[in-house]
């Protein structure tokens, strides 16, 4: 398998996880209605539960993937991504919906896990950041696309078809993965899947001050960007009324953090992962700040226009900072690099989604509360990446190990 190639299957697979989100976003106010589903902010739960589900899992899915080898843990995952996305189409009530996408996210799970897994298998330092940077290029273009298609998709019927969508897409990608991706895992790097050996990994990522710093930095800066999932529908449709114009918008910001995940990929082997996010990580405080100013001194609701271009400004600021944390994090992981992605993964996810959670579930019919959510947790991230590079910026402090 080429290089391209690599990189296009990494990405889809871990596109699905994004698919399994986003193209249902423009659903959420027919499933709600259908299911009998009173309450607005509780259709968010749709997307909490698959991301407590997605979360959860991962930290199963790298000792698994440590000691089977990558291809059997990713298959089985597929396979239950698959199989739960069409029985949903046959769910008769909301809390049967909720299940279903809890067990979803279990499956989605292997492919966020192993797919890191597999990149840590064949790269390292900066060039894992420059392959992650491309892998996330790709797997942002999923998140421009999905609202429009889902879109499109219930022009042909009700919401249901949208997890059919998922699962033949699903297929598609794993037939590709069974043929193309073979065994990265080396034989000498294989773990007894043991509890003790278990622990051992665990001790080894969460004793690790550099990964741990950055893992929890990137958790919080993550449940910014789910806390936008969460009340994407209420902010476009409920307060600017976008209607059928709703994908557009989300697509649009979404195009930000894919351009700035392009750039990351052309720039991170000259100026290396901290210099980077280190530099985006005070731009998405000083944009989030204004942002914050403006919603609290200005207009209620704010432009549309000026919304959508602070919105996208901070973003791409987002798209830098996200994919160097991850390989930050990982750097110093390599010997144990299933157990570290799945530990990374867990708190990363289901941090990400509780703070994310709460940040939607604030939402009061305006975005102050999401904007206030982006400033606040920006602070936080920067406090902890501080801590991981005792007190610097922009400095290495660690080299990666295999």
């Amino acid at each position: 398998m080429g290089r391209a190639e690599f990189i296009g299957l990494a990405a889809m697979l871990m596109a699905l996880n994004a698919l399994a989100i986003d193209i249902m976003l423009p659903g959420l106010q027919e499933i709600g209605a259908s299911l009998g589903v009173d309450n607005e902010n509780h259709r968010q739960y749709v997307v909490s539960a698959y991301l407590l589900g997605f979360g959860i899992a991962q930290l199963f899915y790298g000792p698994l993937a440590d000691r089977f080898g990558r291809r059997k843990p990713m298959l089985f995952g597929l396979g239950v991504y698959i199989l739960s996305s069409i029985a949903v189409i046959f769910v008769p009530n909301f809390a049967g919906l909720l299940a279903l996408r809890f067990i979803q996210g279990i499956g989605s799970a292997a492919t966020r896990v192993i797919t890191v897994s597999i990149v840590r298998d064949i790269y390292g330092g900066r060039q894992m950041a420059e392959v992650m940077s491309l892998i996330m290029m790709v797997f942002m273009v999923v998140p421009v696309i999905a609202p429009g298609t889902g879109q499109i998709v219930l022009f042909f019927g009700d919401w249901h078809l949208i997890f059919g969508f998922m699962a033949a897409i699903a297929a598609v990608v794993t037939v590709w993965m069974y043929i193309r991706l073979p065994e990265t895992l080396r034989p000498e790097d294989v773990r007894p899947l043991t509890v003790s050996s278990v622990l051992t990994g665990f001790k080894i990522v969460l004793t690790n001050r550099v990964a741990l710093c950055y893992t929890i930095a990137s958790m919080i800066i993550f449940g910014a960007l789910f806390g936008f999932i969460n009340s994407a529908e209420q902010v476009y449709k409920g307060i600017y009324d976008l209607g059928a114009w709703f994908a557009a918008a989300f697509a649009a910001v979404a195009l930000f953090m894919s351009l700035s995940s392009f750039l990351n990929s052309k720039l991170v082997g000259r100026y290396g992962m901290r210099k980077l996010s280190h530099g985006s990580l005070l731009g998405f405080i000083g944009i989030n700040f204004i942002w914050l100013l403006m919603m609290i001194l200005g207009p209620q609701p704010m432009p549309f226009a000026l919304f959508i271009v602070m919105f996208g400004l901070s973003m791409f600021q987002f798209g830098l900072i996200g994919s160097n944390f991850n390989s930050l994090a990982m750097e110093p992981l390599g010997h144990v690099a299933g157990t570290a992605s799945s530990v990374i993964g867990f708190l990363g996810t289901v941090g990400g989604s509780l703070i994310g959670a709460g940040i939607g579930q604030a939402f009061n019919g305006t975005a102050l509360p999401m904007v206030s959510g982006f400033f606040i947790v920006s602070i936080i991230g920067l406090v902890f990446v501080l801590i991981g590079e005792k007190g610097t910026l922009f400095q290495a402090h660690n080299k990666p190990t295999h």
